[in-house]
């Protein structure tokens, strides 16, 4: 028969390393040493004081999130913090068993399941977070870590060409391009203007090339936090260059605007730059056409967003009249019948991108509205527990489907402008037909072109007096896109 007293020696010194484990320097009281016990949750508490000053609100966590470095010594840390839990659990074991008196039996039942609590109390957490960061430290250094801000001069080729067309009557350059140098654009300043351009690739199953078909740019005061959304549609043609760039007789980009990419990849010396020429030539010419210098950009392939919006766990967006598509391109390249009710509507992945995309209910335009809401949804409704949970998939999503030349140095500048951002309150601007249509291209082809000095006009008082911008132009907040309509 088991002695009570004895059992009771036994169980302390594992109760004290538990205790510890969790909380080092409790197991310490309960071993009976209170004086290394109170000097352990000195360090306890110093050590959750600095925690909490480098956590100490949202934009501080978010910051250290997404700097390589600070991931790098918070996987340090994790380590030291593990090794001191696991060294106070020890302690506290062996202070336990020395002032009780304890001798060593063999192993049973109870002392292996206590050890496996201790040990799984002591790792799990550290192993968890530990994932966490490297998945995250991953993400960033694949995602933004090719990207810098340094000043320096950066070697590019700007074409001395003339248009002429080989024998199918392609457009081709001919003459030899010639090296010079222009110097990136490095992290915004402080009072500057942020413009960051959103694309939406559409590459999927029977496309060739890139197309551009979402063109969002996206423009804060930092200062003020007051942001507009300026929506370009993909069917405008004869686009204005920017100086130095194209191989056109029109001195302008000739096509529609959303094959910008693939031109790109067709005559690179038309698109000089720090860039590639692809995201020289759409950074460039959107920036012309808006009357804007596009600081960075941001590229998500349409397909891989059913994955990024099933990892958030879906958007709750509110559907003004029902979405009937009878032959929608489905992303495996089938095609399906579409049907999204009027209403609010919980949509999965498949159907966010579905709502974005489908055309033939209605038009370019009105698709570019559900585009600007689907992205609202996204950023109000992620769910946090959707996230963490669903986290090494979603970063595995962006690491494939997304790219950027937002660098890395300028992530943290980024997180500070949230708090002063308002999604209510974004102006939203749409330069569709007819306000904004110039005339009809002059050679035969189809396609509109825009009047250029119409726009840039509109831009730069949406961006001077927003609040009078959208009172005297009719313009919309994405309250009143996206919301449910007043009763």
């Amino acid at each position: 028969m088991t002695d009570p007293a004895t059992s009771s020696t036994n169980t302390k010194p594992f109760l004290a390393a538990f205790a510890s484990a969790i909380v080092p320097g409790v197991g310490q009281f309960i071993a009976g040493d209170s004086r290394k016990g109170r000097v352990l949750l000195i360090i306890d508490v110093a050590i959750v004081a600095v925690i909490l000053f480098f956590f100490r609100d949202k934009v501080s966590l978010l910051t250290m999130w997404i700097r390589p470095s600070s991931l790098a010594l918070m996987m340090v840390g994790n380590i030291l913090l593990l090794a001191y839990r696991v060294w106070a659990a020890d302690d506290a074991y062996r202070s336990a068993s020395a002032n009780n008196g304890a001798t060593r039996t063999a192993a049973s039942g109870s002392v292996i399941l206590g050890a496996v609590l201790i040990g799984s109390v002591l790792l799990v957490p550290h192993m968890v977070f530990g994932y966490y960061d490297v998945v995250q430290y991953d993400l960033i250094t694949s995602v933004f870590g090719g990207n810098t801000s340094a000043s320096a001069s950066v070697a590019t080729t700007t074409a001395a060409t003339t248009p002429s067309t080989d024998a199918e009557g392609n457009t081709v350059a001919t003459d030899a391009a010639t090296p010079t140098t222009e110097a990136p654009a490095g992290a915004f300043a402080g009072d500057d203007r942020l413009n960051i351009l959103l694309i939406g690739g559409d590459f999927g199953q029977g496309r060739t090339g890139v197309r551009t078909d979402t063109m969002i740019t996206v423009s804060i005061d930092p200062v003020t936090g007051e942001t507009a959304m300026f929506s370009v549609p993909r069917n405008w043609t004869y686009s204005p260059l920017p100086e130095g760039m194209g191989i056109w007789d029109c001195d302008c980009y000739p096509e529609l605007i959303n094959e910008l990419w693939v031109m790109g990849e067709q005559y690179p010396d038309a698109f000089p730059g720090p860039g590639t020429p692809s995201e020289n030539a759409v950074k460039g010419v959107i920036g012309e056409f808006l009357g804007l210098d596009i600081d960075y950009y941001a590229m998500v392939n349409l397909d891989g967003f059913v994955d990024i919006v099933d990892a958030l766990g879906g958007v709750n967006i509110y559907v003004p009249s029902t979405v009937i598509d009878e032959e929608y391109p489905h992303e495996d390249g089938s095609y399906e019948r579409l049907q999204i009710d009027q209403g609010w509507q919980e949509l999965d992945g498949h159907l966010a991108l579905a709502y974005a995309r489908t055309r033939n209910a209605d038009s370019d335009y009105f698709r570019m509205n559900r585009q600007r809401c689907v992205i609202e949804a996204m950023i109000e409704e992620a769910d946090p527990t959707a996230l963490v949970l669903n986290f090494g998939k979603l970063a595995d999503v962006m690491k494939n489907t997304m790219q950027t030349d937002i660098p890395i140095d300028a992530l943290p500048q980024l997180i500070e402008l949230l708090p002063g951002v308002d999604l209510d309150e974004v102006v939203s601007i749409r330069f569709i037909p007819p306000e904004y249509h110039l005339k009809y291209r002059d050679d035969g082809k189809p396609g509109r072109v825009a009047n250029i000095d119409l726009v840039q006009e509109h831009v730069q008082f949406v961006i001077e007096d927003p609040e009078r911008a959208v009172k005297e132009l009719g313009l919309e907040q994405l309250e009143d896109v996206c919301g449910e309509p007043d009763a």
